[in-house]
């Protein structure tokens, strides 16, 4: 459950992406963009903690700052493979695949944390504890 859940934040975020970001693009049904979602995701999973780990010294260099070149680059790479796969989602260059991160990061902690809440609601209210508790 955890699993599709993140995909369908990851798809949500993504969305939005390419609704308020030039240069980052979808054409297509939701199919495809779920798959590319799912690329987001395993690049994420893999790539990201392993470049994180290589650019430690820059990371620190620029108080975190760097983080955010790593997740551009991230989004860079899911819209080359995307783009190699036909599925329809394109990054059109750095600063594209930079602000399209800056916003999906957003997006997606603020949906991570709404659905966090939520279920924290649910199990205060199971056990008949309230929020205001």
């Amino acid at each position: 459950m955890s699993f599709l859940l993140r995909l369908i934040i990851n798809a949500v975020a993504l969305w939005v992406a390419t609704q308020v970001v030039p240069g980052v693009n979808y054409t297509g049904s939701i199919g495809p963009f779920l798959v590319v979602a799912l690329i987001f995701g395993l690049i994420n999973a893999t790539l990201r903690p392993l470049t994180k780990l290589l650019t430690c010294p820059l990371i620190l260099l620029t108080l975190g700052l760097f983080t955010f070149i790593v997740n551009g680059l991230m989004l860079w790479l899911t819209g080359t493979l995307a783009t190699s796969l036909g599925l329809g989602f394109r990054v059109a260059g750095f600063w594209p695949a930079f602000l399209g991160a800056l916003v999906v990061s957003i997006i997606s902690t603020l949906l991570s944390l709404s659905v966090r809440i939520d279920a924290d609601d649910r199990g205060r209210r199971g056990s008949g504890l309230s929020r205001r508790t």
